[in-house]
């Protein structure tokens, strides 16, 4: 009877080690913090499976929107991807267009449909989580290519150079190779009309089996808001901002350019012109008349 009491006494204080063991290990879990993107870390775009026949949206054996890699981009050899912070031109020229991709792209372009991508907005964490953890599950900012272009019978244009804008969160001290999380994103064709009214570089005459070079100006903004200034729109992207060691540069300068000047001025240039005037009308208080010391020529005592 004691020996099997002592036994389940035992279970008992095995029981009670294990649960507090799971609590520490998920409250530690829960403390872990959640990844951020490093300055030019890569950021792949993935963008939404659709029919060519309606445009539809596909989705997988759990009823979820399918999101299939961005098209291969010849330059890279690799899907579309973006860099964390990186302001630059980026060019994507897609091989060959497919007869199922050129239906796609009508329906981009008329608007039937929209090239709907997106990005996460976070890289997948690196610690590996514990078997009782709930398992990560990214979070995606969506980025809507609004492609632009023209619809012809036999072919159509399309407008290759794109705008992508990108908003971080809010850093409290921004540097260049700061980390941070995407907020979100746009990206839209510039001049899709250039075949008819201006350059027609900016254009592209497409038709079943050619190439399509597509242009990216990616630019970063460092809060989820525009920056303004006056109530004017200031350009200011990821490590062009203003700093208080900025302001205490420009501040040492001005004190060191007006400190200088005025050594310069009172050591050379006022001892040289007195050398070479008489202290008589060179002087402030003489005005050009008597002694040059405010003193009129007359008889003195």
């Amino acid at each position: 009877m004691r020996m099997a009491t002592g036994a389940l006494w035992r279970t008992i204080l095995l029981a009670l080690i294990l649960v507090c063991a799971g609590v520490s290990g998920q409250e530690e879990h829960s403390k872990i913090p959640l990844p951020s993107y490093h300055y030019g870390a890569h950021i792949p775009v993935s963008c939404l499976n659709r029919s060519m026949e309606t445009g539809e949206h596909i989705e997988n054996e759990k009823h979820e929107l399918e999101y299939i890699p961005f098209p291969v981009c010849n330059e890279t050899g690799r899907p579309l991807e973006l860099k964390y912070g990186i302001e630059e031109e980026l060019n994507c020229t897609i091989p060959f267009i497919s007869d199922p991709f050129f239906h796609l792209l009508e329906f981009y372009i008329h608007n039937d449909a929209p090239l709907s991508c997106h990005i996460p907005s976070r890289p997948p964490p690196q610690i590996i989580s514990p078997s009782h953890a709930k398992p990560y599950e990214p979070e995606f900012v969506p980025l809507i290519f609004a492609l632009a272009g023209t619809l012809q019978l036999s072919h159509l244009h399309v407008s290759t150079h794109l705008n992508i804008l990108l908003h971080s969160t809010p850093k409290h001290h921004l540097h260049p190779h700061d980390s941070g999380v995407i907020d979100s994103g746009a990206a839209y064709s510039i001049s899709p009309l250039s075949h008819t009214t201006g350059p027609a570089a900016l254009t592209k005459k497409l038709v079943i089996g050619d190439p399509l070079p597509l242009s990216f100006s990616v630019r970063w903004f460092p809060t989820p808001h525009l920056p303004t200034g006056n109530g004017k729109i200031e350009w200011a992207g990821m490590g062009g901002h203003f700093y208080a060691s900025t302001f205490f540069y420009c501040m040492v300068s001005a004190i060191g350019g007006v400190v200088g000047t005025a050594a310069w001025f009172w050591g050379v240039v006022l001892p040289k012109r007195l050398r070479s005037r008489g202290l008589g009308g060179a002087t402030p208080l003489g005005y050009g008349v008597g002694n040059g010391w405010g003193v009129g020529p007359g008889k003195r005592d």
